[in-house]
C-alpha cells in the first residue's frame, strides 16, 4: 500500500457522520427579495465595484463599434467564440466541438492553448450572471474543445476578457444559479467575476496578476 492510499484510507476510517444539510430556505428567500430589485442595475454596479465593467447594448453592430473603438482591430489578436463577431476577430469559432468546417479565420493550430499567448482580447459568452457578486458562468460547451483537449485557457489567457450576456440571462443571487446549475453534469464549470487581481503585497492592488487585466460584460437587451 502506498503513502497515498494509506492516508486516503485514514481519512475514510475517520470520516465524522454525515449530518442533514441546514435549511437555508429563509436565508435565500431573503437574499433572493435583496438582490432581485432591479437585478440589471445590481449587476452592473457590483461588477463595478470588482473592476469590471457592463456595456449595454442593443446589438452585435453596438459591440463591433465598441471593439473597433477601443481596440485596435486588425493588429491586436482578438478571438472569439460568436460567429456573429466575425468582423472584428481574427480567430472565431463556435462553441462545443471545435473542427475545421467552424475556424472561420485562423488554421485550427491557433487555437491550441500554447498559441493563445498573444490574445489581446478574447470575447465569449455565458450561460448567465449573477447579481449578487457580478459573476458569470462558463462552462466546457461554451468553450469549445480541439483535438479533445478543452479551450479552458481562453477565459484567463488574455489580456482583456469581454462576455455577450442577455441581460434576461441575470438572476438575482447564488442561491438562484445553484438551483439552475445544482443538478446539472458538466466536466469544467466557472464563474469568472471581474478581472484578475491581487493585493497581495502591501495591499497594493493589482488588476491582471494572473489573468485578464479588465473584463467587460456586453448586457445585450
Amino acid at each position: 500500500m502506498t503513502t497515498r492510499d494509506k492516508i486516503l484510507q485514514a481519512v475514510r476510517q475517520n470520516k465524522p457522520d454525515a449530518t442533514p444539510l441546514p435549511d437555508l430556505a429563509d436565508l435565500a428567500r431573503r437574499a433572493h427579495d435583496h438582490f432581485s430589485d432591479d437585478v440589471v442595475h445590481r449587476f452592473g454596479s457590483v461588477l463595478s465595484g470588482i473592476g469590471g465593467q457592463v456595456v449595454p447594448v442593443t446589438s452585435w453592430a453596438e459591440i463591433e463599434t465598441y471593439v473597433q473603438q477601443y481596440y485596435t482591430v486588425g493588429k491586436q489578436r482578438i478571438i472569439t467564440t460568436l460567429p456573429q463577431l466575425a468582423g472584428v476577430a481574427s480567430t472565431v469559432w463556435k462553441s462545443d466541438t471545435v473542427d475545421e468546417s467552424v475556424v472561420v479565420v485562423d488554421a485550427l493550430g491557433a487555437l491550441l492553448p500554447h498559441t493563445l499567448a498573444d490574445v489581446e482580447l478574447a470575447i465569449i459568452t455565458a450561460h448567465f450572471g449573477v447579481a449578487e457578486n457580478g459573476s458569470v458562468w462558463v462552462t466546457e460547451p461554451l468553450l469549445g474543445s480541439i483535438q479533445n483537449k478543452p479551450l479552458r485557457a481562453v477565459p484567463f489567457i488574455p489580456q482583456h476578457l469581454a462576455v455577450v450576456l442577455s441581460a434576461e440571462d441575470l438572476v438575482p443571487t447564488m442561491h438562484d444559479a445553484y438551483k439552475r446549475i445544482g443538478s446539472e453534469h458538466y466536466t469544467f464549470g466557472v464563474f469568472i467575476a471581474g478581472p484578475s487581481k491581487t493585493a497581495d503585497i502591501e495591499q497594493s492592488l493589482v488588476l491582471g496578476a494572473h489573468g485578464p487585466k479588465t473584463m467587460t460584460v456586453f448586457l445585450l437587451d
